[in-house]
Parts: structure tokens; C-alpha cells; sequence
């Protein structure tokens, strides 16, 4: 038991980084659409793994592949070495899995919730109580754990549908798209519940439509468009790989002409244009040019009064791989 996460097991499939779930060319049609094809991803122990992509790019579809409630057409999955599918159980006793619709009772009370989903688990007696005490402690709901769920806001039931999915103590988390329809202060909430469950060593496989969601929480991050992979690394890996450049913006004055001049020989910069009362640069790693930039600005007599260093994000790798900004 890990006394800071609540009893959060990171179970026994090797050390962090080994391979927690693996998902090989899994292809799902419905009729003549092609949902899912050809993705294949992997999630280490301890990481979380994140699936970008709009609404009907296929990520829901992925996740109930992964977690065996539709088989697939084509492709395998494995979670800690063993296959999932929807006859199997073995596999599938290893998944804590939180779909996009809340699953509650609303006319029970937080604990009562915790309590039915655990027996579902087969938990019981004081082990379950115990448990259900340390779920609620997790998810930050122990004050209200015997009020009846129907007086809950929609962030708390969203924390309580994410607690149910913990009790029987997963390796593998999979939530789809858990922060939608709940308030900013909710959605901070779950982020940073999933952030403590990430650091406990438990595998997270996430999906979302929010860009800031995924550089926030996730190690590497797969872009799905029509049922394609059509990238996957970490944020940075994926800015590099389309080529995208950080914005520097310095607020400045005296000589910006030449400054701007003298920045262009620098290694490492493509761009610098003056514009009003400063001067803007494109360049390949930003932060590291900041030096030979600062230099540059004390041979041309100009005084630099601020600094801003704009990195490449996600939305614009996925508007550069699909040619579209993301849909909602």
C-alpha cells in the first residue's frame, strides 16, 4: 500500500517503464466505417499515455477495444503480458476503467456507491471498508462520503465515478474523456488526482479532446484523426517532428533595427522582425538561444525590458498533421 495515494498498487509487471498494456494494429469496423485502423500504441508502468483526437476520431472506440468490451476485427491487446478480450477476465481484473458517462446510483450515498461497486469486485468485509475509506480519501470526497450522490455537483460525481474504478487496486487506468461538462475548479480536481495516481506508479491511458489536458498530464501523447495514429512522442517530440519553432517576443528599445539584424546570424534563428516596440524571433530550441540573443542586444545598444518565450504546442501539431483545428 502506497500511504500517500491512498493504497494505489503499481502491481508486479516489472520495474517503471516496463510495458504495462500493449495494443498491436487493432482495426474495428462498424458496417462500411472503418473506427479504429490500424492503431498501435504501448503504455510503460508508471506513465500516461494520452489519445489526442475530436470527438468520432475513434478514441472510445480504442479504449473499449482495449478494455474488452468490443472485440476487434483485427490487432491484439495485452495488459501485463495477458490478452484482453471480452471473454477473458484475467486481463481484465488488472483495469480500472472510467467511461465518458458518469455510472453511479444517484439515490445512494459516495460510500454506499463504493461499497456495491467493490462488492462487484468481490471486495468485502473490513478489507472493503478500508478501502472504500482510503478511495474517498483519494479523490477528496471523505466529508461527503455519506451524502447522497444525487446532491453532488458534476465534478464530484465525475471524482466518485474515477474511485469506483480504483477499489479493486488496477495496473492499468483507462479513463475516456473524464473532465467533460464539469466546471474549470472540478476539471483541476481530476487533473490533479490523475497526476498523483501517475506519480504512485499506476499506468494511465487517457483520451481527450483538450489539448492543455494532454500536455498537462500526460509523457507521450498519440494523435488520432479517422481512426488513423497519425503521430505519437512526447509534446516536444511531436513539435520537432513537424518543425515547429518557438516565438520569442522582446519587449526592447534603442537600436531594434540592428538588433534585429544581428540576431539573424545566429545560429539557430530563422526570423527576427521589428514590430513597434519590440522585436520578434523564430527559432529552433528559443531558450537556449537567449544568451547568444542577450549578447546580441548589448552590441547593438539595445536595452531589453522583457522577455517571452512562446513554444509550439499540441494544437499546432494537430493542425499541421490533419490540416484542420481541432473539433469539438
Amino acid at each position: 500500500m502506497n500511504e500517500d495515494t491512498g493504497g494505489v498498487s503499481s502491481g508486479t509487471a516489472g520495474s517503471r517503464g516496463g510495458a504495462m498494456l500493449e495494443a498491436a494494429h487493432l482495426t474495428r469496423r462498424f458496417g462500411d466505417r472503418v473506427a479504429v485502423d490500424d492503431v498501435s500504441f504501448r503504455v510503460a508502468v508508471g506513465e500516461t499515455y494520452g489519445l489526442l483526437g475530436p470527438n468520432g476520431a475513434g478514441k472510445t472506440t480504442t479504449i473499449r477495444l482495449v478494455c474488452g468490451l468490443l472485440s476487434p476485427d483485427g490487432g491484439e491487446v495485452t495488459v501485463s503480458g495477458t490478452p484482453v478480450s471480452p471473454s477473458t477476465t484475467a486481463a481484465k481484473a488488472q483495469i480500472g476503467y472510467v467511461p465518458q458517462d458518469v455510472s453511479l446510483y444517484p439515490d445512494l450515498t459516495a460510500r454506499e456507491n463504493l461499497t456495491f461497486f467493490g462488492r462487484l469486485y468481490r471486495l468485502g468485509g473490513s478489507a472493503l471498508r478500508k478501502r472504500v475509506d482510503e478511495v474517498l480519501d483519494l479523490i477528496d470526497l471523505t466529508d461527503r462520503g455519506d451524502d447522497r450522490v444525487e446532491s453532488f455537483s458534476g465534478g464530484m460525481r465525475r471524482r466518485l465515478n474515477i474511485g469506483a474504478s480504483l477499489l479493486h487496486q488496477p495496473r492499468l487506468l483507462v479513463l475516456d474523456e473524464p473532465t467533460v461538462g464539469v466546471d474549470p475548479q472540478s476539471r483541476h480536481a481530476i487533473l490533479e488526482s490523475i497526476q498523483t495516481l501517475g506519480s504512485a506508479g499506476l499506468a494511465v491511458l487517457y483520451t481527450t479532446h483538450y489539448m492543455e489536458e494532454a500536455e498537462r498530464l500526460c509523457d507521450r501523447v498519440g494523435i488520432i484523426d479517422h481512426g488513423r495514429l497519425v503521430a505519437e512522442g512526447t509534446s516536444r517530440e511531436l513539435v520537432s517532428q513537424v518543425g515547429e519553432k518557438d516565438r520569442i517576443t522582446l519587449a526592447a528599445s534603442g537600436s531594434l533595427a540592428a538588433f534585429a539584424e544581428a540576431c539573424r546570424s545566429l545560429e539557430g534563428i530563422d526570423r527576427a522582425d521589428v514590430d513597434s516596440s519590440s522585436v520578434q524571433i523564430l527559432a529552433r530550441d528559443g531558450r537556449r538561444r537567449l544568451p547568444q540573443v542577450f549578447e546580441a542586444a548589448t552590441r547593438t545598444g539595445t536595452s531589453v525590458r522583457s522577455v517571452e518565450v512562446h513554444e509550439p504546442d499540441l494544437e499546432a501539431v494537430f493542425l499541421h498533421l490533419t490540416g484542420t483545428a481541432l473539433r469539438e
